[in-house]
């Protein structure tokens, strides 16, 4: 932890990863299922490729894709499909428990001095941008992090505490608006410290100068499209805040402009 109460993970475990299995059946992308450690425990993806252009040997910018609660990286693998088409290398994980969070185990773990899981969420966010740089076929340099929904809120944190991350992508996302809160109105002074520890807000003065953008459905019915703005009214330049019609939560086809442009603008 910082002095401030943020997460900080200035080193991390060395990489150990094994690849389970090889699908090239599409004409257009491969697929290799990785398992990864993190923390000792082990990390199920799906690490895409775009399929091999003629004599192009260029090395590929990536993301490190996190989905929502309760979204298998099978069911956000169609994500890593548009990037490929797009020209990028992506992994997708099977988040902890898929997403799902136990706000009052995680207090728990951290009055203890234990790791809660949203904290080891991040470092698995974290050890998946490893993965991705030990490929010779990925520009080490070039990779982002792009979250939907709660991934996003670990996307933002993970960018800003590793600063080899070249930028962020949150979709249908925000933060907690943690500083409404005062301390001294707050009797559990230990949750209200975790509380500020997982709030993406906390940590948006650190992405800067990297690209920061956001995606988000004008009538978002799980994360109000005003919480989104909150955030990214927070945030620094250089910034981008696309806005889509409709209730979807989560990556939609009218979202793909916003998307393009935003990962041009973080790899560029």
């Amino acid at each position: 932890m910082t002095d401030d109460g943020l997460l900080s993970y200035p080193e991390r475990e060395e990489l150990d990863y094994s690849v389970i299995d090889v699908d090239d059946s599409n004409p257009g992308y491969v697929v290799k299922t990785i398992s990864y450690t993190s923390r000792e425990a082990e990390v199920e993806s799906l690490l895409t490729f775009p399929a091999k252009n003629g004599n192009n040997s260029d090395p590929l910018p990536a993301v490190v894709i996190l989905p929502g609660a309760g979204v298998t990286k099978e069911n956000e693998h169609s994500l890593s499909v548009l990037l490929a088409d797009m020209g990028y290398a992506s992994i997708v994980i099977d988040q902890r428990n898929l997403g799902a969070i136990n706000v009052e185990n995680d207090i728990m773990l951290f009055r203890n001095g234990a790791e809660p899981i949203q904290f080891l969420m991040v470092y698995d966010a974290l050890m998946a941008s490893d993965v991705l740089r030990d490929q010779p076929e990925i520009d080490g340099s070039k990779i982002a992090m792009l979250g939907s929904s709660k991934g996003g809120r670990f996307a933002i944190i993970a960018t800003s505490i590793d600063d080899s991350i070249a930028g962020v992508v949150g979709i249908s996302t925000s933060g907690y608006d943690s500083a409404s809160l005062s301390r001294e109105d707050v009797v559990d002074q230990a949750a209200y410290d975790f509380f500020i520890s997982i709030d993406p807000d906390n940590y948006l003065d650190s992405i800067s100068p990297r690209p920061f953008v956001m995606i988000h459905s004008l009538n978002d019915t799980i994360i109000p499209y005003d919480n989104a703005l909150k955030t990214f009214e927070k945030s620094e330049d250089p910034k981008i805040f696309g806005t889509v019609d409709g209730e979807s939560h989560g990556y939609t086809e009218t979202m793909y402009p916003h998307l393009k442009s935003g990962l041009e603008d973080i790899f560029a």
